[in-house]
C-alpha cells in the first residue's frame, strides 16, 4: 500500500466552510495529524486513528506524519483555517527538508482551507478590497524587533493588515504594542475590525476606530484587520459595511 501525507485545512469552524476536497482526503485517511482542538472537530470511525498534540511541537507533529506516511499509512494533517497560512504547511516540509531522503519521495499534497483572514473580511464587506498583508503578532518563533519593523512598514506602505495571533494571556504586551505603534502613525479614526470565532457558535464582529479601540478587544481566537487610510464604513441598518475601494487616486486626482 502506498502512503500519502495530505495537509488540509479545516476552515475557520464551520462545516460549511470546509472543503470538498477536504472532506474527501478525510474520509480516505486511516490516521489524522494535529493540534488538539482541531482533531477533536473529526469524527471517530471504525479504520481511523486519532493522534492529537499539543501546541508547539509541530516538527514532532510533522515527522510522525511523514513516519507513519512512509509506512504505508494514509495520514491527514489538519490545521485550522488554511493549511499554509501560519500553520502546518510549513511545518511539514521544514521536516521533509531535514529529515530522510526517503521522505521527498513521499506523496505530499497541501489542500487550501478558508482562512480566518478571508473569512472575516468577508463576515464585514470587503476590508482587503486592495493590497494587504498578514502579519502573526505572536513573538515565539521570531522576535518582536523584526515584528514592530514589519508593523512600521506596512503602515507606511499603506497597507490593510489582518493581525494573526494578537493577543494571549502569557503575551498580552503584544497588542498592546502593536495598539501604541498604530496611535503614533495612523490618523485616529482609522478603521479596526475585530472578528472573534468567525462563523462558530460564539461568532462576534465589532467595527471600531483606533481612537476607540482597546487591547483587551483581542483575545487568541480574534483576527483583527486594520485598514488602510482609504478604507471606508458605509452605515445601514443591521452591520455596516467595510471595505477598502479598488483603486488608490494618483496624487493631485484626490
Amino acid at each position: 500500500m502506498s502512503g500519502w501525507v495530505k495537509i488540509a485545512g479545516l476552515g475557520p469552524g464551520s462545516e460549511a466552510l470546509v472543503t470538498p476536497e477536504v472532506t474527501a482526503a478525510l474520509a480516505e485517511a486511516t490516521d489524522i495529524v494535529g493540534y488538539i482542538p482541531y482533531v477533536a472537530r473529526i469524527a471517530e470511525r471504525l479504520g481511523l486513528a486519532l493522534h492529537a498534540s499539543d501546541n508547539r511541537v509541530e516538527i514532532d507533529r510533522s515527522q510522525h506524519a511523514l513516519q507513519m506516511a512512509a509506512k504505508g499509512k494514509r495520514v491527514v494533517v489538519v490545521s485550522s483555517g488554511d493549511p499554509g497560512v501560519f500553520a502546518m504547511a510549513a511545518a511539514v516540509f521544514e521536516a521533509v527538508e531535514n529529515g530522510p531522503k526517503a521522505w521527498r519521495g513521499l506523496q505530499i499534497d497541501v489542500l487550501p482551507g478558508i482562512t480566518a483572514m478571508l473569512a472575516a473580511a468577508a463576515r464585514a464587506g470587503a476590508p482587503l478590497g486592495h493590497d494587504f498583508c498578514a502579519i502573526n503578532l505572536s513573538d515565539n518563533l521570531k522576535p518582536w524587533a523584526l515584528i514592530e519593523k514589519r508593523l512600521r512598514l506596512a503602515v507606511e506602505a499603506d497597507f490593510a493588515m489582518a493581525f494573526y495571533n494578537p493577543r494571549s494571556k502569557s503575551r498580552p504586551e503584544g497588542f498592546e504594542k502593536t495598539m501604541e505603534i498604530l496611535r503614533k502613525t495612523c490618523e485616529p479614526d482609522r478603521l479596526i475590525l475585530f472578528a472573534r470565532a468567525v462563523s462558530r457558535a460564539d461568532e462576534a464582529i465589532r467595527v471600531s476606530t483606533l481612537a476607540e479601540a482597546t487591547a483587551d478587544m483581542a483575545d487568541m481566537q480574534t483576527v483583527v484587520i486594520v485598514g488602510s487610510s482609504r478604507t471606508r464604513l458605509i452605515e445601514r441598518a443591521g452591520s455596516p459595511i467595510v471595505y477598502t475601494p479598488r483603486f488608490t487616486p494618483d496624487k493631485g486626482q484626490e
